[in-house]
């Protein structure tokens, strides 16, 4: 028989069903969700929970209009998982829906593995569940135990050993499950939040003379990967042109501020996953020093 005629034969495959899809990934995704809520809850029945959850909630959509499965439900674990902690300890505010956060899948609508994590609802679950840590403990618990960044690279960034950020990511899970909200932990310096916001908003608007002026006259920007120092600028107008080029809007990187014990940082995600920790050295409200570590 010939191809033309083997294909004649053959009938057209159907496209797969939804229940035939959401089986699909609960069998190909179950782990991986698992994986990603247990790093924020820490208990593996609480975890089995969530993604439970997540799924029975995926049965309410209509799922042939969500291109991407896996990406829906890593937002709706995330979100759920942060959920339950501020939950644990008496959040005020009402648990939110996540078939309310405007998951509606709509083929015109933007994905929701296009959607950055920290976006609203999530800062306001994370002001709640880990404004009792330190900025140090903020940042090992947020890259580790949530984004799932290895410890080697959240080194790399908060300037510490990888053992000293396993014992600060240990100190936050515990902090958050043994104790209330407290008023007496260190707040990031608001000029240099102010900073980051400028040079956050400069990258995305893809604005090089406002980025330029966030920059120190003499500064220097470098990327490592996997360990290995990859590229080397120095000079405001060239860290400013490079640092579009790698983070401005045509990038489809998302920026959020990220404080951390001496200093700030940035986290740079494309579909709710991070791409690159961006520490940021800053002297007298400029930007002297700019150090991207690229995850992927």
């Amino acid at each position: 028989m010939s191809e033309t005629e083997r294909g004649a034969a053959e009938p057209d495959r159907a496209e797969p069903t939804a229940a035939e899809r959401v089986a699909a990934s609960s069998r190909a995704d179950r782990a991986y969700l698992l994986a990603v809520a247990h790093r924020i809850l820490g208990d593996p029945a609480e975890a089995e929970d969530v993604v439970q959850d997540a799924f029975a909630r995926l049965a309410t959509q209509e799922v042939g209009e969500i291109r991407d499965l896996r990406g829906w439900l890593v937002v709706v674990v995330r979100r759920l998982a942060l959920d339950r902690i501020g939950s644990a300890h008496g959040r005020l505010s009402a648990p939110h829906d996540p078939t309310e956060w405007g998951f509606d899948g709509a083929a015109d609508a933007p994905d929701p593995a296009d959607r950055v994590t920290l976006d609203d609802e999530i800062r306001r679950a994370l002001a709640v569940v880990l404004e009792r840590l330190t900025p140090g403990e903020r940042a090992a618990f947020l890259l580790h135990d949530v984004f799932g960044i290895p410890f080697d690279s959240v080194a790399e960034t908060v300037g510490r050993t990888p053992a000293a950020c396993r014992q600060l990511a240990s100190r936050a899970r515990r902090a958050i499950r043994e104790s209330g909200p407290t008023s007496d932990v260190p707040r990031p310096d608001p000029r240099l939040q102010d900073v980051v916001d400028s040079f956050i908003a400069a990258c995305a608007g893809g604005d090089l003379d406002a980025l330029a002026r966030t920059l120190h006259p003499d500064v220097s920007g470098w990327a490592t990967l996997d360990g290995r120092r990859v590229g080397f600028d120095v000079g405001a107008e060239r860290v400013a042109s490079g640092s579009l080029r790698y983070l401005g809007p045509q990038s489809g990187w998302t920026l959020a501020p990220l404080a951390l014990d001496d200093g700030m940082a940035v986290v740079a995600t494309q579909g709710g996953d991070p791409v690159a920790l961006i520490r940021l050295q800053i002297a007298n409200g400029l930007i002297a020093a700019i150090h991207t570590v690229v995850l992927r």
